[in-house]
């Protein structure tokens, strides 16, 4: 995906819900990431040793006239005996991405020392994650939103035993995803939306629960699959 001229936001335009638009593709051609690749010491390793790769999206489409903001999101892996990925559901009256599945993060603070420190302390202001059961493996290349947010993904490792309070002000709920469920293309689906002329792709990793639907979407999607490029490289 690459930056265009302003453009509506999608979640703006009237009555649309990203679930009914159309799946133009699943990509279970793709290699799903051996679940051993997936276990905290291959993890460390591939940080520690990154083999060449190449991310598959960059940035979206943009929807708002300002100037870029340069946030940080925590990919959280919880080290459970088959990791997961811990995510949040914001809440329906935030500004931008509101309702969403998201990662725990927010915009950069002056004080903050990189990237790292502040999907930290956007983890713990939002969710209340104690940095102490935090282990920063290393950063995923930028992604751009439509809304003009510089995001650097830093994924970490999670220990168990930790607990969270979550800001009810950004955050409607907490869940965790398997990570292998995550980074197997066979979830992955490709979606197509035109609007004035415009014409919008992203991807959506719907996850179903015995009695909810978490429809994994838009820039979440876009840097898991970037996650799956780096672990199936």
């Amino acid at each position: 995906m690459s930056l265009n001229s302003p453009a509506t936001p999608l979640s703006r335009l009237p009555h649309f819900d990203p679930r009914q638009v159309p799946v133009v593709g699943v990509d279970s051609h793709l290699p799903a990431v051996a679940l051993t690749a997936l276990q905290p010491a291959a993890l460390r390793q591939r940080f520690a040793t990154p083999p060449l790769w190449a991310p598959e999206l960059l940035a979206e489409q943009r929807f708002l006239q300002r100037s870029p903001i340069h946030a940080s999101v925590l990919v959280p892996i919880v080290m459970r005996e088959h990791p997961t990925v811990l995510l949040t559901e914001r809440t329906l009256h935030l500004s931008t991405h509101s309702g969403q599945i998201a990662f725990p993060g927010g915009k950069a603070d002056e004080d903050d020392a990189d990237a790292a420190a502040t999907a930290l302390r956007e983890a713990w202001e939002e969710v209340g994650l104690d940095p102490a059961f935090v282990q920063v493996l290393g950063t995923l290349p930028h992604y751009v939103t439509g809304s003009a947010f510089i995001i650097t993904p830093v994924i970490a490792l999670v220990q168990t035993g930790f607990t969270l309070t979550p800001n009810s002000y950004e955050v409607a709920d907490i869940f965790e995803v398997p990570l292998a469920f995550l980074m197997n293309p066979a979830h992955h689906r490709r979606h197509v939306f035109e609007w004035e002329g415009v014409r919008r792709e992203w991807f959506s990793m719907p996850y179903q629960e015995p009695t909810t639907e978490r429809f994994i979407w838009g820039a979440t999607a876009g840097m898991l699959r970037n996650f799956y490029r780096l672990l199936s490289a």
